[in-house]
């Protein structure tokens, strides 16, 4: 996925004051509503941008009553600003169509971000680290096809459009011959294949999700740049006693061309994978990431969870030395602000090798 690891990041926490979700879920009893709104101030913390602040929509609903057989749709639309001068305004979500039939993944967004960089490759050192940053604009559409037997076909399209990239001059990214230092505009079209029987869209608690897709960029789409991104994510989850899930990620993610663009390499780190390294602590073209989360319902609405992972990024396809790869570990809270849905906020230390570490406070689980 391009930019700010953007699938997932703005599945921020929603939270007006800790004493306001509290008392609104001990209230809630729960049920399936066709319709759920929610609008209120947000405060969120990552590694990369601190504290923000700011303001979160959130809807769930169902399009058919009582189709019990169709997931629930969601959509947030959330504006915030970060301590370290960060903004990101963004709307995403998931549409299910009846007996999901069709389901519609987008997200659109703007953000103007102060970033880090420690140049490209596996073995970036912390000495190198500089300051830059700039502004996205980012447009993601997925359509999804059911096939039959939870089989879906799907094709997307990606638009990016970067501007106003502050660097410092003779740093790292002139050294370093970053593509895209100055500057740039990518659009491409692709297609999916998906394997998706997990009941549950927020915290599934056992079944299968593999996705294959990919995006290829191109002049004749108006793109600066000519290249192919290919990614696998293949998601296994199992309910072991109880409230109890072991859940399982392996995460491939790979640029094919000889130009790729600052913003479209693989970013290593964030909320959702390698938690504890910043996002974009190392960048190449390709990724390569497993994960595991073993998640423990403790007292109603109240659990913990325990993750740990390892991985890299090489330049060229597979190019990943066992020796040499990183790892992180670490355990959160929950405390689940919709039960029914399976909505949970998460607070998440992580903690990488070589002194990486940091809180994470942000709604839905990181797989």
């Amino acid at each position: 996925m391009l930019g700010l690891n953007l699938k997932l990041k703005f599945f921020l926490l929603q939270v007006s004051f800790f004493s306001f979700i509290i008392l609104n879920a001990q209230n809630s009893n729960d049920s399936i509503k066709p319709k759920h709104t929610q609008i209120f101030p947000v405060i969120s913390r990552s590694v990369e941008t601190d504290w923000s602040f700011g303001i979160i929509l959130s809807k769930t609903f169902h399009l058919k009553l009582k189709d019990t057989t169709t997931r629930t749709s969601n959509m947030q639309a959330i504006a915030l600003y970060s301590l370290k001068k960060q903004f990101v305004t963004a709307l995403n979500g998931a549409t299910y169509l009846p007996h999901e039939k069709f389901i519609f993944n987008y997200q659109i967004s703007y953000s103007s971000f102060p970033d880090k960089f420690w140049g490209l490759g596996e073995n970036a050192p912390d000495s190198n680290q500089e300051s830059y940053s700039f502004k996205q604009y980012y447009v993601y559409l997925h359509l999804l096809r059911k096939l039959g037997n939870n089989f879906f076909a799907g094709g997307l399209f990606e638009l990016q459009n970067v501007s106003d990239v502050d660097y410092m001059k003779g740093g790292l990214f002139e050294k370093q011959n970053v593509t895209g230092r100055n500057g740039y505009f990518i659009s491409g079209f692709g297609g999916s294949l998906t394997y998706d029987n997990r009941k549950d869209a927020f915290a599934p608690n056992k079944g299968s999700f593999m996705q294959l897709y990919f995006d290829h960029f191109d002049k004749i789409f108006g793109s600066t740049y000519n290249y192919t991104n290919v990614v696998l994510d293949i998601r296994k989850y199992f309910r072991i006693h109880n409230e109890q899930v072991l859940a399982l990620q392996a995460y491939s993610f790979n640029n094919f061309g000889d130009s790729i663009p600052l913003r479209s390499l693989a970013n290593f780190g964030g909320a959702n994978k390698m938690r504890g390294f910043y996002d974009g602590r190392y960048r190449d073209k390709n990724q390569l990431v497993f994960q595991a989360e073993y998640r423990i319902q403790l007292i109603k609405r109240v659990g913990v969870t325990f993750f740990g992972s390892f991985g890299d990024v090489g330049n060229k396809f597979f190019d990943y030395s066992f020796n040499n790869l990183k790892y992180s570990y670490g355990g959160g809270l929950r405390f689940a602000i919709n039960k029914s849905e399976k909505l949970n906020i998460r607070l998440d230390y992580g903690i990488g090798q070589n002194n990486n570490d940091g809180f994470y406070l942000q709604l839905g689980e990181a797989f």
